[in-house]
């Protein structure tokens, strides 16, 4: 991992931010958890290995293809109760454990039919094993609702079946008091209620002692009282403990369903860790695709070769904003391992210096960065940063001595393996003597094999280029007719401070400005202007370089027009085709899974019933929907006897007819393209194009 100096090096460079970013992506606690411990590889293979899982994840979301990872729900705890002897998991939980196992199927699935595709995402789950019978004891056991279902044991069965016959005759005396009371005229207005689990009769107060029964309680005005008659007592103390048994019961079967799972524990573990690091790296896929993330080659060695670099947080900012964002292009290696950039204050050199050091940490910590395709980066085991304010109040340090302290480690640790930041090295102290200790600093890391940027407005920084190997100057553009920054890093000569230029447009008065150039030193003031003539030359020339590259970029795109329209037409062809075959598999493996859940319970129907043809016949509805056709053909023919098709626009208030089973029902809404249609008493939210307006026939009485 990159040893960080400060240990806040990575807030300086504003990775926290990009770490909040890569947070609102994720959909899972496994993969919050990933972006809160996100390491930063000194190892190439690793990030390479993390590069390339991102790089395959933004290709399938970016193809329109359904990489299957939709389970996001926490499991740390129902997985922690399976290893917990007696444990129990609800049939809510269990349900969701059976997703679990689902989404692996569909994830391994998923892989298959994409053969050898995305090999880097394929080998996380090279290992992973499906155990079909996760689901099937679930399966066995609860309903599609998490209700233990009636078959689970012969015991529940049997109290269940207890349970129906006793709520029907309570159910049948209950109302038959009802009836009773009401000719009486006993009964309040509401007419029933239920109190403490029971049901009882409203009877209104000055007859409580005339209706036998255990009195439950009374309304706020007294004028109502609550009783359970007494003919219905017995029944409801029967069916009290009937379903005390039920709980009983149920609750036995959970137990023994969680520990018959809980050997598969650390199969699910498994599972659930899988599914917590797609979404990870699901999450890093979006960001790149929000950014317009790119893979750069990695290289063993240090050193940096950026094209069309862009800082992420800025590209987002102005990609908002509908404001375009100006790239860098650099280069550092063996040859030029310090750069040493200057230019006016807010000309970009801070940003410049920032791109780079957060581009290498999201590279070496596994993310795409928003960068040309030939880019390069290498591998770095330090970064050290110096950015802003060093003063420490706590230890009564200043400003500058602060930032010797900071340059003392750089140069005490500082190698070949070593990428550094310094922002205005020397400013704080005497402008000759702050120069000369920042001009020793540069030579003893240049000495040290160390790679780095720093900023400075120092001259005999700027002319170090000439006499130190290693370090090239680099200058910050900047517009002096409009007195604008340009954001436009060149390397290979300085920039100038354009102090007397700002001075003058601010509208200080000539003669304070005139008086400041007396003051300067003659070589100081002279070269200031060198640099000044040759960076608005500089800015010409760029300008009709930008031209001359725009004018040969069009005509490398008009010659190659051709071979990528052709190229692009075939890749879409395969891409769609792909899809086409995904969606055809995917239907039929859902028609295989419900042809098989349907087949079980038939089986389970030939063991237990002796009328042996409604079994036969119920297969045959499976096999062939005969019975569903037969049904829809007889529907409608009894549609068509009592209505007449009008076609037409649907409004609120007819009658429609469904297309395909032929019920009729009221349009009572219309919501664009759904609606809501009343059927009998019941509303249904529908698709408006599958119904057609109707007409009652008007029949005549024999």
């Amino acid at each position: 991992m990159i040893q960080l100096y400060p240990a806040n090096a990575d807030e300086s460079l504003e990775f926290h931010k990009i770490r909040e970013l890569l947070m609102q992506q994720c959909r899972t606690d496994g993969a919050r958890d990933r972006v809160n411990t996100l390491r930063f590889h000194t190892h190439k293979d690793h990030a390479t290995r993390e590069l390339l899982q991102t790089y395959e994840y933004k290709t399938i979301l970016q193809s329109g293809d359904h990489f299957p990872n939709d389970f996001t729900r926490n499991l740390y705890k129902e997985l922690k109760l399976l290893s917990i002897p007696g444990g129990v998991l609800s049939g809510e939980q269990l349900l969701a454990v059976q997703q679990l196992a689902f989404n692996t199927r569909d994830i391994l699935l998923w892989f298959k039919k994409n053969n050898e595709l995305f090999a880097a995402l394929r080998t996380l789950s090279a290992r992973v094993v499906y155990e079909k019978q996760i689901p099937e004891q679930i399966t066995a056991v609860i309903d599609e609702m998490g209700i233990v279902r009636d078959n689970a044991s012969r015991e529940l069965m049997n109290i269940r079946a207890d349970l129906g016959r006793v709520r029907s005759e309570a159910r049948r005396v209950f109302e038959g008091v009802l009836r009773k009371l009401s000719k009486l005229g006993y009964l309040a207005d509401i007419g029933e209620s239920f109190l403490n689990g029971r049901r009882t009769a409203a009877v209104l107060a000055e007859y409580k002692r005339v209706v036998k029964g255990i009195l439950h309680g009374e309304s706020d005005t007294q004028k109502t009282v609550f009783i359970e008659p007494e003919e219905t007592t017995v029944l409801n103390n029967e069916l009290f403990m009937l379903e005390r048994a039920e709980a009983r019961e149920v609750h036995r079967i959970l137990v023994q369903l969680t520990k018959d799972l809980s050997v598969h524990g650390p199969l699910l573990e498994q599972y659930y860790h899988m599914c917590g690091l797609y979404d990870f790296i699901r999450a890093k896929a979006q960001l790149a695709i929000a950014m317009n993330g790119n893979m750069p080659r990695l290289s063993p060695h240090p050193g940096i070769h950026l094209e069309k670099a862009y800082h992420p947080l800025l590209y987002l900012h102005n990609k908002h904003a509908g404001k375009p964002t100006i790239p860098l292009n650099i280069t550092l290696d063996r040859q030029q391992r310090i750069l040493i950039i200057s230019g006016p204050n807010a000309g970009g050199k801070t940003v410049a210096m920032k791109t780079i050091g957060l581009l290498v940490l999201m590279v070496q910590a596994g993310l795409l960065v928003p960068v040309g395709e030939n880019s390069e980066l290498g591998t770095f085991r330090q970064v050290m940063v110096q950015i802003g304010d060093t003063q420490s109040i706590e230890h009564e340090l200043s400003t500058y001595s602060a930032h010797l302290q900071h340059m003392k480690h750089f140069m005490d640790f500082a190698d070949g393996r070593t990428l550094f930041f310094i922002d205005e090295l020397g400013s704080g102290s005497d402008p000759n003597l702050g120069g000369a200790f920042a001009e020793a600093i540069v030579e003893h890391l240049a000495a040290r094999n160390a790679l780095g940027i720093i900023t400075t407005h120092y001259l005999n920084l700027k002319v170090m280029a000439g006499k130190v190997r290693g370090i090239i100057n680099g200058a910050m553009s900047f517009d002096e007719e409009k007195l604008e920054p340009l954001y436009r890093l060149t390397t290979g000569k300085p920039g100038s401070s354009y102090t007397f230029a700002i001075a003058q447009r601010s509208g200080l008065p000539p003669a304070v400005i005139e008086r400041a150039r007396q003051l300067t030193q003659r070589e100081h003031f002279k070269l200031d202007k060198m640099l000044h003539q040759a960076e608005q030359q500089t800015v010409k020339l760029s300008d009709k370089e930008k031209e001359l590259d725009r004018l040969l970029k069009e005509n490398e795109k008009l010659k190659k027009h051709y071979e990528d329209v052709t190229n692009k037409e075939k890749q879409k062809q395969v891409l769609e085709t792909l899809r086409l075959q995904n969606k055809v598999k995917k239907e039929e493996l859902d028609y295989l899974r419900d042809t098989e859940r349907k087949f079980k319970q038939i089986i389970q129907d030939w063991k237990k019933t002796e009328n042996k043809q409604e079994v036969i016949q119920a297969a045959e509805q499976v096999l062939f929907r005969k019975k569903q056709v037969d049904q829809n053909a007889s529907a409608a023919r009894k549609t068509d006897k009592q209505y007449t098709t009008m076609g037409g626009k649907p409004k609120e208030g007819d009658l429609v007819r469904n297309k395909t089973n032929h019920q009729v029902g009221t349009l009572k809404e219309l919501r664009d393209r759904r609606a809501i249609v009343m059927i009998g008493k019941m509303p249904f939210n529908v698709d408006i194009e599958d119904w057609i307006v109707v007409r009652k026939k008007d029949i005549a009485k024999g």
